[in-house]
């Protein structure tokens, strides 16, 4: 009878201690994500709708358009506007971005804000080639500075350095010196030196998907890898309308995607690159817009985006305790600003409502 009683008891031990460690890794698993989620759902439900955006354009003055945000989040940023130029709103525009990835920062779970600090750093990449391409066309390259990134302190040294080599000395110590020593050396050209740092950005990216666990390994696995077969196809495109051959294309291609892009960079024109995208699973994208490609490729590059978003938007809704929620809301934001950028463009420029609508509703 004892022997029996000290079974029992060891097996019921064992049982309670299992139910603890499967308790106890459920709440390190998805407790920590409950109040940050729910505020991101909540800051997802005032995304601007359709509607607002029709009444954006109807602003017809820049000042308009100001005060038709006053009822948004954009309303603090805006306020500290210096005039109403296309230039001030954009800062403001962008500064409300960056209020956005600074709050992920400060919300989400310690163990998965790093990837939000990752996504931060395409900013730094944006910048630092726009400053390098102005510096060689010998144009003011502060204008060409987004105020977003990590390392905005360093992009905007870079902006003012006076020689070229100056900026090495700036870049010393970043990921990003290397490539910038091969381009004042000549072993490589501008572009490739933008390659190079969009190399690098994603491979960082990658590693760290790589490095996480479960469903979040999942979710910022696939999302890396669409990432990259977004800009692969959309270079190979590019590359094809500018008759450029498969060896060149293969020196601006990022490694890492999803899909074997090789038929697409061995053909001879778009067409054909096109026809061989189809027989992917990217076909049912391409054939979405396909009598809109030849005329204008980013019709594709903004579908392909969207292809991005609903995969996360899959994704959120089977996890809803996980990264896809901050995830999809980042990529919703930035495109809602990048509508909001061009709407102040096109307002600026003097087009009249209906244009800017058309207009503005193919920007996603």
């Amino acid at each position: 009878m004892e022997a029996v009683v000290a079974i029992l008891d060891t097996t019921l031990a064992v049982i309670f201690t299992w139910v603890a460690y499967k308790t106890g890794a459920y709440l390190y698993k998805y407790t920590p994500y409950s109040y940050p989620n729910a505020r991101i759902r909540a800051m997802e439900a005032k995304l601007l709708s359709g509607q607002k955006f029709n009444e954006l354009a109807e602003s017809r003055t820049l000042q308009n358009f100001v005060v038709n945000l006053e009822d948004t989040e954009y309303k603090d940023y805006l306020a500290e506007l210096k005039s109403y130029s296309v230039e001030e709103i954009e800062r403001a525009l962008e500064g409300a971005m960056a209020g956005t990835y600074r709050l992920m920062y400060k919300i989400l779970p310690k163990r998965s804000r790093d990837f939000f600090g990752i996504l931060l750093e395409e900013w730094d990449v944006r910048n630092i080639a726009s400053v390098v391409k102005a510096k060689l066309a010998n144009e003011p390259a502060s204008d060409y500075v987004v105020e977003l990134g990590k390392m905005l302190p360093i992009v905007k040294a870079m902006a003012e350095a006076k020689t070229m080599e100056e900026i090495l000395v700036i870049l010393e110590g970043t990921p990003y010196e290397e490539p910038y020593q091969k381009l004042l050396l000549g072993e490589i050209d501008a572009t490739s030196f933008e390659t190079e740092l969009y190399r690098i950005y994603h491979s960082k990216l990658l590693s760290y998907a790589l490095s996480r666990k479960g469903e979040e390994k999942l979710i910022l696995t696939e999302f890396v890898r669409l990432s990259i077969d977004r800009k692969n196809i959309s270079t190979i495109l590019r590359a094809k309308t500018a008759g450029m051959s498969a060896d060149e294309i293969q020196t601006f291609l990022i490694p890492g995607g999803t899909v074997n892009l090789e038929p697409a960079i061995h053909v001879d024109s778009l067409d054909m690159a096109l026809a061989e995208l189809d027989s992917t699973k990217y076909g049912p994208v391409i054939r979405s817009v396909r009598e809109e490609i030849e005329k204008d490729l980013s019709v594709l590059e903004r579908a392909l985006e969207d292809h991005i978003i609903e995969r996360v938007a899959e994704l959120d809704r089977f996890y809803p305790l996980s990264i896809a929620t901050p995830l999809l809301y980042i990529l919703k934001k930035e495109r809602e600003v990048r509508k909001l950028r061009a709407m102040a463009k096109l307002i600026g420029d003097g087009l009249n409502p209906e244009e800017i609508k058309h207009v503005v509703g193919e920007v996603e």
